[in-house]
């Protein structure tokens, strides 16, 4: 470099450059010992790692723990709990970490991630034009992570979100209907533009979950599609038929094989690779208690409780039994929601050891390196069933009870990756339906909701999500003294208290008042 002269002049050290070529120039501002470009295929491996375990930095646990078992599994009652571990939703008391786990991890690892791969892979990226499919795979992961965001809070930071490196470090907020009509769209370019012959370009050794199956791809888009529809059909019904219309017609899971899994491991360490869910609970080290409530636990049992053969075969697939020992289904017996050592104490007329008392979660499904369920075939056929009843959308082949009678047997049969001894067969599940069949036991929505409920078991997030829309299964509410919702379930999230007092849109922008009985757009 020709004629280069440094001035010092009151204090500042001035640098004038003279007989530069322009790639001397760029040279000055790259760091030799820096990483300036990424394989995007590790950043996508990343990103679906994390909507699994949480995270790919920090404890893998950590939402699971606060927010989708904390909150969720107890304010939807499938879990109940004494005392034990975080669980906030059992009795309606306000948690900082579960408010803020969803908001701080989803914004900094999932959706950080996928800003990355779409920032570039678009116009002026160093991978502009390349990695397609990946690109649309991110497309629709980024539509499930903030579909998952809106749920819990309403109102976010949406299309602003993730820009700090375009100088916007206070994003607006925008409202869940603006947010949800942008994720359909989304959802219907990219899962549309997904096609076998793009180059694969890395995708199929990134991809773990489909191993880059294009028509397994879509299957999901289309069916995250029928989801989100259904969640804004009783606010839209228009835009939710339209979409619903797209999504039958593009193809919607067909099987158990459909399913979104994340393949998880024991290793390499504690941190990393881990099932957050499993790792929450004991017998893994986050000690969480594991008991099953009496609202679950009676509704497997069925309408003859003292009866074996009438029970739902997922009784005894979810229940490990009682103190690992009594596995009669006829025996089991689930804690009621709201209670304390206490209370307990009093209800049952002597010292209760919850450990000899209660059914506890089947620690065949608890292991470190248990898969982690994203999405299932038996939530599509429901949503299908739903929207047949309720005229919503077209072109949907099947009747209504075809669609319900699928969504029971793919969901009694789909706890095999969990370990193989968890099997259902056809002719149990024939049974079960002859017992109680569809609109005959009770009204065809009910019936409709309460199965959706029971096949959220683990993903008690989207359960309480399809509480709240439905209004199924018919939950009584805890009244715990000093309980912060008086007496009524928590029908959504607090922001954390850094986003309200850090970003100054807060104010203008979120759902207010900021309640944990405020209901956002879709549940109004």
């Amino acid at each position: 470099m020709k004629n280069l002269k440094k001035y010092i002049k009151y204090g500042l050290a001035v640098v004038l450059v003279t007989g530069c070529d322009t790639k001397q120039l760029h040279d000055l501002n790259v760091n030799p010992q820096a990483l300036n470009e990424v394989d995007l295929n590790f950043i996508f491996t990343s990103t679906e790692l994390a909507i699994a375990s949480n995270g790919t930095t920090g404890d893998n646990r950590y939402i699971d723990w606060r927010t989708n078992i904390g909150m969720c599994a107890y304010a939807i009652q499938h879990l109940a709990n004494s005392g034990g571990g975080i669980a906030p939703g059992d009795k309606y008391q306000s948690n900082a970490e579960t408010n803020a786990a969803p908001f701080e991890f989803t914004y900094n690892d999932q959706l950080k991630n996928i800003a990355e791969i779409l920032k570039q892979s678009g116009p002026g990226g160093f991978a502009e034009g390349k990695y397609k499919n990946m690109r649309e795979a991110a497309r629709i992961i980024r539509a499930f992570s903030f579909a998952r965001l809106t749920d819990f809070y309403g109102n976010i930071p949406y299309s602003e979100a993730n820009k700090g490196i375009e100088g916007i470090f206070f994003p607006k907020y925008d409202t869940q209907d603006v947010v949800y009509a942008d994720l359909l769209k989304e959802l219907d370019e990219a899962t549309a533009a997904l096609s076998a012959s793009n180059p694969d370009e890395g995708f199929k050794a990134a991809d773990f979950i489909y191993n880059g199956d294009i028509t397994k791809w879509k299957k999901w888009g289309y069916s995250l599609m029928l989801r989100l529809a259904m969640r804004i059909s009783n606010v839209d019904a228009a835009k939710a038929a339209t979409y619903v219309t797209k999504a039958a017609a593009g193809g919607v899971f067909a099987s158990n094989a459909d399913n979104v899994w994340v393949k998880m491991s024991d290793g390499p360490n504690e941190w990393t690779n881990q099932n957050g869910i499993s790792r929450a609970f004991d017998p893994g080290d986050g000690g969480q208690p594991t008991y099953l409530s009496a609202t679950l636990v009676n509704f497997l049992k069925g309408t003859n409780p003292g009866v074996a053969t009438d029970d739902d075969p997922r009784l005894m697939i979810i229940s490990g039994g009682i103190n690992g020992t009594i596995v009669d289904p006829v025996k089991q017996k689930g804690m009621p929601n709201g209670y304390d050592q206490a209370m307990l104490d009093k209800l049952e007329g002597k010292q209760v050891d919850v450990a000899k008392t209660y059914s506890r979660i089947n620690t065949k499904m608890l292991q470190d390196s248990d898969p982690y369920m994203i999405m299932n075939y038996g939530e599509v056929e429901f949503l299908l069933a739903e929207a047949i009843e309720r005229k919503i959308g077209t072109g949907i082949a099947g009747t209504a009870k075809s669609h319900y009678d699928a969504g029971v047997k793919a969901s009694m049969q789909m706890y095999t990756p969990f370990d193989a001894t968890l099997t259902v067969a056809d002719a149990a599940v024939t049974k079960h339906l002859t017992t109680y069949p569809y609109g005959v036991t009770k009204p065809a929505l009910e019936m409709i909701g309460e199965q959706m409920w029971v096949n959220k078991f683990f993903n008690w997030w989207e359960a309480w999500s399809d509480w709240r829309r439905t209004g199924f299964p018919k939950l009584t509410p805890t009244n715990y003294p000093g309980n912060v919702t008086g007496g009524t379930i928590p029908v959504r999230l607090r922001y954390p208290t850094n986003e309200v007092a850090g970003n100054p849109n807060y104010q203008t922008g979120a759902t207010l008042p900021d309640d944990f009985t405020t209901k956002v757009w879709w549940d109004k």
